[in-house]
């Protein structure tokens, strides 16, 4: 195996690319869209941009770890810490502040939550436990083989990370203020998951805040995109834009080829980099039945000025969290009452819009699906938001829009997200770990993988990034060890 077709330029896909170029396969990439990235793009107007999808850098050491094995040097882009690291503004007028800082964050809960102070302790240590456990054993390693899933060592990890406990539940063990419960639940809304039914492990996301830090990437996390196709030009990646895929040609249990633009193309194995539920069809019509994660209504705006007082990253809750949640993921509607994040990057980035200008980014969590009429919906909904952001601290906003653009599920479905979710397949428990689609994913096709936010490890750029090592790395022993990753057994990755 020396030739390896990557079907996809999402962020899975380029650095699936760069990390087998470095171990020394001829790599080809092909991508439907004139411009790579996937969901790591900008909304242009104008002379303005913004990140149009992933906006908050999280597991900065992985995220750089990785880029480095893939070739990217730190000199090649800039990462700029944000602490204090975001607010959360409730509808009960308090405003609670996340920092990285430990003595920092104690004392802000002293002054928002006073007698929650031991529970909070008990929650860093147990999750710094959780962490080192839940990582090598589920975000480093593969599982695909049944016994892997299986094995004592799994089912007990997972017990130990509270996996068949919601990340809500988990909460009432160390806190007994709803609002800051909240303020540690809301962090699975990150890869499309309810809080309220998505397994306990997700607990973690919330704390690498703390423990690692959130940052920022100058000039845009999109900007990632140039640096990456750069590095692949240095490593002889050949990249094909606008081809448009037809079919993986199965021949004897293994993918022969490719057939794009009415072109056939021999290769040695294909990696699938669209959304998997969506991409799999090129390889079987027929494929397991997967529950979507959320969808997301977003607001790209241009400003008059500043506002300098506002960070850079804020949430504002919606009167009933837990109702608000049961709206979206039960009852498949837009919620009375929404919660929604604010991005403010030009506060710390004067580069995205002109000198007196800039940009605001709006996400409001709302179903996937097909339950809602958005030519009907996204206009009410918007002036509902922009309103309620008049009233917190986003003064004279609708005097001050330059522009305003709305992106909803049904552009996101459009663009081949699945079911018009932002996140890939929801992270249920039987879709997360051992139970998500893994990097080889068809045990009858030795020589078809995938990779992306579908794809376990699952969501969130530096996931996928760990994904992409996974399948690289899977890719390099099974050539240069076995003739093949044998499945059902206790051969491991």
């Amino acid at each position: 195996m020396k030739n390896i077709s990557i079907i996809g330029g999402g962020i899975g896909g380029m650095m699936s690319a760069l990390l087998l170029s470095v171990k020394g396969f001829n790599v080809t990439l092909f991508e439907k869209e004139a411009v790579l990235g996937g969901r790591l793009a900008f909304h242009h107007h104008g002379n303005t941009k913004i990140d149009k999808g992933p906006t908050i850098v999280l597991l900065p050491d992985m995220l750089k770890g990785i880029l480095k094995e893939a070739g990217v040097h730190e000199n090649d882009y800039e990462l700029i810490e944000c602490d204090p690291l975001y607010d959360i503004h409730f509808a009960d007028g308090t405003t609670y502040t996340k920092y990285r800082d430990k003595d920092k964050q104690m004392a802000e809960i002293s002054r928002v939550f006073p007698g929650e102070e031991a529970g909070f302790k008990e929650f860093m240590a147990d999750m710094t436990y959780r962490f080192n456990e839940g990582k090598p054993r589920f975000l480093e390693q593969s599982f695909l083989t049944r016994w892997q899933t299986i094995q004592p060592a799994t089912l007990n990890s997972l017990r130990k990370l509270k996996a068949f406990r919601s990340v809500s539940k988990q909460l009432q063990a160390y806190f007994t203020d709803d609002r800051l419960k909240t303020a540690y639940a809301l962090q699975t809304l990150y890869i499309g998951g309810n809080p309220f039914a998505t397994p306990g492990i997700y607990s973690l996301v919330s704390y690498s805040e703390h423990e690692h830090g959130i940052y920022y990437v100058k000039g845009g996390y999109a900007s990632l995109v140039d640096v990456l196709e750069r590095a692949m030009d240095k490593r002889g990646v050949r990249i094909v834009k606008k081809a448009k895929i037809e079919e993986v040609v199965i021949e004897g249990g293994k993918a022969s080829g490719i057939k794009y633009n009415g072109i056939f193309e021999k290769t040695d194995a294909v990696v699938l980099n669209g959304d998997f539920p969506i991409a799999e069809k090129l390889v079987r019509q027929q494929g397991r039945q997967y529950q979507p994660s959320s969808g997301c209504m977003l607001l790209y705006a241009g400003i008059k000025g500043r506002y300098v007082e506002k960070k850079i990253h804020q949430f504002y809750m919606g009167e009933n969290f837990e109702r608000n949640m049961n709206q979206i993921f039960k009852e498949q509607r837009i919620p009375e009452d929404p919660s929604y994040y604010v991005f403010n990057p030009s506060i710390i980035d004067a580069n995205l819009a002109p000198e007196g200008e800039s940009v605001l980014y709006v996400l409001i969590p709302v179903p996937s699906g097909d339950t809602i009429d958005w030519t009907k919906e996204k206009d009410r909904l918007a002036k509902q938001v922009l309103s309620r952001m008049e009233t917190q601290g986003f003064t004279d906003l609708k005097e001050r829009l330059n522009w305003l653009d709305i992106r909803t599920p049904e552009e996101a479905k459009m663009e081949g997200l699945y079911a018009g979710g932002s996140f890939g397949i929801a992270p249920t428990l039987f879709q997360s770990g051992p139970f998500r689609p893994q990097f080889q994913p068809y045990p009858e096709l030795k020589n078809v993988f995938a990779v992306g936010a579908s794809v376990h490890p699952g969501g969130g750029v530096p996931i996928v990034m760990q994904g992409a090592k996974l399948l690289a790395d899977g890719i390099e022993k099974m050539v240069h060890g076995k003739d093949e990753i044998k499945h059902g057994t206790d051969e491991s990755v």
